[in-house]
C-alpha cells in the first residue's frame, strides 16, 4: 500500500513538473480551449489596495476565462492573524502576495515548488537576481512579480548651486561632499544636511540602507545550509568587514567626525528631504510618487545607490513581492496555474506599474519607460538583492540596537556586530 501511494505521489509531481515547464516556456496557453470558469475560483490575498488591484484582476480574468480570480485586500497589521484564523477554519486563500521579508515566516505554509517542476536555471533566466530570495534548498517559495530597488534621490538645485556637476557614484565620493553641502548657522548647528545617515529613529529605511551596505561587501546577512538558516554577520568578505561598514554609517551622526551631517534634531528623513533640508535621500522606487506629492516644486532627480570602489560588482538593496501557493489550497491545480500565469503573463507588468515598482521578469526589464526615473529603477533592479529576514520587527530592533549602541558608546562596532549576529541567530532558530 505504501509503495503504491509513493508511486501515485511521484506521478503527480512528474505531471506538475512537465506542466510547470510547459507553462513557463509558453508551450501551453491556458484559458483558450475550455469553457468559462471551468478551472474554478482562485482566491488571492494581499495588502495592496483593492483600488489598485481591481483593474489588473479584471484584465486577468478576461485573458484567462477558464479561471475566476478574486482578490481580497487585507491589512498589513492583521494579515498574519487573519491568515491563521482562515486556515484554522478552512477558509484560507489559495494564493497570496508574499513580501520578501515574510518569506521565512510563512515558509511552512507555502507549497514549495520543486526544482523538478521549475529548475533553478529557468528561474534565474526568467527573473532578476533579487527574486532569488525565494529560492531555498528544497525549491521555490514564490514566483517573483516585482522588485522595488533602493536608489538615491537628490535635489538637483542644491547640487547645481554648490557647483556639483553630477551625483556621487561611490560612498567615498558622497563622504567628500559633506564639507561642501552641509550648512551650519553661526552657532555651528547644522541647518542643511548632506544626507540622512548615522541614526536609526529618524532615518527612513535605516535597516534597508545598512543591510544593503553590508551586502555590498559580499555578505549575505543570512545564509542557508540544507534548510538551516544562520547569521552571516560575523563573516568577512573581500577587504571589508562589517564593523568598518557600521563605523562608516554611524560616523555621519558623530559630531567628532568629518562626515557629521545628521542628528536627532532633524525630522524624519523623507520630510527633511522634501523640505530641502538635505541634499540626498535613500529610498525605494515606490516612494517616487509620494516624494513628488510632498513637494511638487522640488527639483527632484534620481541616481543609483552608491557603491564601494574596487569590488568588481554592483549591488543595491530591494524589496521583492512574489505570488505564493498555500499548501492548504482546496483548488491546488488552479492555484498553481494562476500563480504561473500571474508571473509569466501581462499581470506582472501591470502589477509593477500600479505599485510603482519594477517588473521582476528579465524580459520586461528590457523595455524601460522613457521618463526621467524609470531607467535608473530598471537598471538598479538588475543588480539589486534582498536577504532572508526572519522577523521584520525583530530585525528592526536588532539594527536599532546595533546603531544606537555604537552612537552611545555602549558598544564597540565589533561588539555591536557580534551582538547583532547572536540575536539574529536566535530569531532564525524560532
Amino acid at each position: 500500500m505504501k509503495s503504491s501511494f509513493q508511486i501515485v505521489i511521484l506521478i503527480i509531481f512528474i505531471g506538475l513538473a512537465i506542466f510547470g515547464i510547459l507553462v513557463f516556456s509558453g508551450a501551453i496557453k491556458i484559458g483558450s480551449n475550455n469553457s468559462p470558469g471551468s478551472l474554478g475560483t482562485v482566491t488571492l490575498w494581499g495588502t495592496v489596495k483593492s483600488s489598485l488591484m481591481s483593474s489588473i484582476v479584471e484584465q486577468f480574468n478576461k485573458e484567462n476565462p477558464t479561471i475566476i480570480l478574486k482578490y481580497q485586500q487585507k491589512s498589513a497589521d492583521s494579515f498574519d492573524q487573519d491568515l491563521l484564523e482562515a486556515l484554522a477554519s478552512g477558509t484560507g486563500p489559495d494564493i497570496f502576495l508574499l513580501p520578501d521579508n515574510l518569506a521565512f515566516h510563512y515558509a511552512n505554509k507555502i507549497f514549495t515548488v520543486p526544482y523538478s517542476s521549475f529548475p533553478v536555471v529557468s528561474f534565474k533566466n526568467s527573473f532578476a537576481g533579487a527574486g532569488e530570495i525565494f529560492l531555498t534548498s528544497n525549491g521555490t517559495l514564490s514566483f517573483p512579480l516585482s522588485v522595488d530597488p533602493l536608489v538615491m534621490y537628490y535635489n538637483r538645485s542644491t547640487l547645481d548651486t554648490n557647483g556639483i556637476v553630477s551625483p556621487p557614484t561611490s560612498w567615498d565620493e558622497l563622504a567628500s561632499l559633506v564639507p561642501v553641502l552641509t550648512k551650519r548657522d553661526e552657532s555651528g548647528k547644522i541647518i542643511k544636511s548632506t544626507v540622512a545617515l548615522g541614526h536609526f529613529s529618524n532615518v527612513n529605511n535605516a535597516k534597508d540602507i545598512l543591510a544593503a551596505m553590508f551586502m555590498q561587501t559580499g555578505n549575505q546577512i543570512v545564509s542557508e545550509n540544507n534548510g538551516v538558516f544562520s547569521s552571516d554577520l560575523n563573516t568577512l568578505a573581500f577587504n571589508y568587514n562589517l564593523p568598518s561598514i557600521l563605523k562608516f554609517y554611524t560616523n555621519f551622526a558623530d559630531p567628532n567626525q568629518g562626515v557629521y551631517s545628521w542628528n536627532r534634531s532633524f525630522s524624519i528623513s523623507n520630510d527633511a528631504f522634501s523640505r530641502e533640508d538635505s541634499a540626498f535621500y535613500f529610498g525605494f522606487a515606490s516612494e517616487l510618487k509620494s516624494l513628488i506629492n510632498r513637494n511638487p516644486n522640488q527639483n527632484l532627480a534620481v541616481a543609483p545607490f552608491p557603491q564601494n570602489k574596487n569590488v568588481g560588482f554592483k549591488l543595491t538593496g530591494a524589496h521583492v513581492t512574489g505570488v505564493s501557493i498555500l499548501a492548504s489550497s482546496k483548488n491546488f491545480n488552479a492555484a498553481y496555474t494562476v500563480a504561473n500565469l500571474m508571473a509569466t503573463g501581462n499581470f506582472a507588468a501591470k502589477f509593477a506599474e500600479v505599485t510603482g515598482t519594477v517588473p521582476a521578469r528579465r524580459d520586461l526589464l528590457r523595455n524601460k519607460p522613457e521618463d526621467s526615473f524609470s531607467p535608473i529603477f530598471y537598471n538598479s533592479a538588475l543588480y539589486s538583492r534582498s536577504w532572508m529576514d526572519p522577523s521584520p520587527s525583530g530585525t528592526n530592533d536588532i539594527f536599532r540596537s546595533m546603531i544606537d549602541g555604537v552612537l552611545a558608546n555602549n558598544m564597540t562596532v565589533d561588539n555591536a556586530i557580534s551582538d547583532a549576529s547572536a540575536k539574529l541567530n536566535l530569531l532564525l532558530a524560532k
